[in-house]
């Protein structure tokens, strides 16, 4: 599945100048950059419900129970969660409708095929 554009918020860390690192990959690899509207968080719901989930579900947690020796310790329990979170975990949402976010995608997948 290739990627044909990239949405986000219009932070820094995606789009300070033409010559953001972030900017050049995408242009790079032919993917198109669209932004949200600024000042309107609701714009970009989805992303917006995603980070109060992994805040509260994973950070706020981990944080609490384990002390991370390095960043490479961390990513690696990030990673596992975000596994878990895309296909294991049921979600309840419209857009999902009960199954797991990578039921959904491949779903979306195989209807494009």
């Amino acid at each position: 599945m290739s990627v044909a554009a990239a949405f986000t918020d219009n932070g820094g860390k995606f789009c300070e100048t033409e010559k953001h690192p972030y900017e050049l990959y995408l242009d790079l690899n032919g993917i198109e950059h669209r932004r949200t509207k600024v000042r309107t968080p609701r714009t970009n719901g989805f992303v917006e419900r995603f980070n109060g989930t992994v805040l509260d579900e994973f950070f706020r947690v981990k944080l609490r129970e384990t002390f991370y020796g390095s960043v490479d310790a961390l990513q690696a329990d990030l990673d596992a969660w975000l596994v878990n979170y895309n296909t294991e975990r049921l979600h309840l949402g419209y857009r999902n409708m009960g199954r797991r976010p990578i039921e959904t995608v491949m779903s979306f997948v195989s209807q494009k095929a």
